[in-house]
């Protein structure tokens, strides 16, 4: 009996991946638990096998070939059998859309062009009880399920056509509007043409971790307003309480005093904690704390679930076994989705202060710098203590410049409260 061996869904949000190595060539003898294919997802790298005996019979998806989850990659079956037609894995070309029929009398009336004024009012409207958003004229029929799923995927509802009850935008709108983006040609610009600098190489394309890191980020970037806020901590102490718990057999790090004090003031400020599409807000209660790994690739970002409820030894313990886990690309799809807040730090490069994109689906990211000894005043006089910047990046249309700075003030506070962090490790 002819086998259909089909593309995984590794994840929720995935929607297709990339087959990067083939193990079997067609004709090779295949045994139930034998790898057939790797594939790459946006996050990590991942290998398929086979749940039947017989011969590989038929690839329909080379090396190489994008391929939407649950389409046919090959087929296993008895030598000579017959193989069903089957169209090809890849993502087709997609067909042109026709102009849309003209919106009856009755129908919600299209959303005006609203200013950056009117934005702001939309982030922080909320949603009634139908699913919808109102501002001013402005109306958008969405439920909680696309509204949500919009976000994740960085679409704007109202370039979204809703085919649900009075045109209401249902999640399977979201995601037919997120497939046709995925797949639209890439609009021909002029280029200009610049000469082969000496020694260059061929040119080669991204890989698809980075193509997906530039399209989420772009996205971000061009349809986030962010903005920055930076603050200077004193951490003389609290790295002096870091070589005192390391002396006793406690080897805590930097990393680690900086993801309890901003879990715990993230609990604190659950508006910071939260999102916004830009229609709506989804407040979060529980603290699901995102932590950048760069890998040779590109860059993942395990999460710490429920991380205000963590002792500091235990999110030391937790960050080292997700970055453990990444950076041999065996970490599950599960750990690196759903989480509320980022933290970056490139304090151990000696940057000595930088900026960052926020993640997709969050309000806001904080960059940790190194901790540099610095000459600062002490009322009429000079000392050196040991000083670390953070950079607060948040999405302006729910968190404001007051809100920010009160925010990083908190993280401030606690890093710099190093007989509490001496305490928690004592009570440990």
């Amino acid at each position: 009996m002819v086998h259909a061996i089909r593309m995984p869904k590794p994840g929720q949000m995935t929607e297709e991946c990339t087959i990067t190595t083939w193990f079997k060539r067609e004709g090779d003898p295949v045994a139930r638990g034998d790898i057939l294919f790797e594939i790459e997802t946006d996050k990590s790298a991942m290998e398929v096998e086979a749940f039947d005996d017989g011969v590989l019979l038929k690839i329909l998806a080379a090396e190489g070939d994008v391929v939407p989850v649950n389409a046919i990659c090959a087929y296993v079956g008895e030598a000579g059998e017959e193989i069903p037609d089957a169209p090809p894995a890849t993502t087709p070309a997609p067909a042109p859309t026709p102009d849309p029929a003209p919106a009856p009398a009755s129908a919600t009336p299209p959303v005006p062009a609203t200013s950056p004024a009117l934005s702001v009012a939309l982030a922080s409207a909320a949603p009634s009880s139908s699913g919808a958003a109102d501002a001013g004229d402005s109306r958008v029929r969405i439920s909680p399920r696309a509204s949500r799923a919009a976000a994740e995927v960085g679409l704007d509802p109202r370039s979204i056509t809703g085919t649900g009850p009075e045109g209401r935008i249902v999640e399977r709108d979201v995601r037919a509007a997120a497939a046709a983006r995925a797949v639209a040609p890439t609009p021909r610009v002029t280029a200009i043409t610049v000469p082969p600098a000496q020694g260059e190489e061929e040119p080669r394309p991204l890989s698809r971790m980075r193509r997906v890191i530039a399209d989420r980020l772009t996205s971000s970037w061009t349809s986030t307003p962010h903005f920055t806020v930076t603050v200077a901590v004193d951490v003389t102490a609290l790295l002096g309480l870091r070589a005192e718990l390391k002396s006793a057999g406690t080897n805590l790090t930097v990393t680690d005093f900086v993801l309890a004090a901003t879990a715990q003031t993230l609990a604190e400020f659950p508006d910071v904690n939260s999102r916004t599409d830009g229609v709506s807000v989804w407040p979060r209660r529980r603290v699901h704390l995102g932590l950048a790994v760069s890998l040779p690739g590109g860059l993942v970002v395990p999460v710490i679930r429920d991380a205000d409820r963590l002792a500091i030894g235990e999110l030391h313990d937790r960050a080292i076994a997700l970055a453990a886990q990444a950076r041999q690309g065996t970490l599950p799809v599960d750990d690196m989705t759903g989480s509320t807040f980022t933290v970056s730090n490139l304090g151990m490069f000696g940057v000595e202060e930088f900026s960052a994109i926020i993640n997709p689906g969050e309000a806001a990211i904080l960059a940790v710098a190194s901790a540099v000894p610095t000459a600062i005043a002490i009322g009429d006089g000079l000392a050196v203590r040991t000083i670390m910047k953070l950079t607060l990046s948040a999405d302006h249309r729910l968190v404001d410049g007051e809100l920010g700075a009160r925010f990083l003030g908190a993280i401030r506070r606690r890093l710099e409260d190093a007989a509490a962090f001496r305490q928690e490790a004592l009570n440990a």
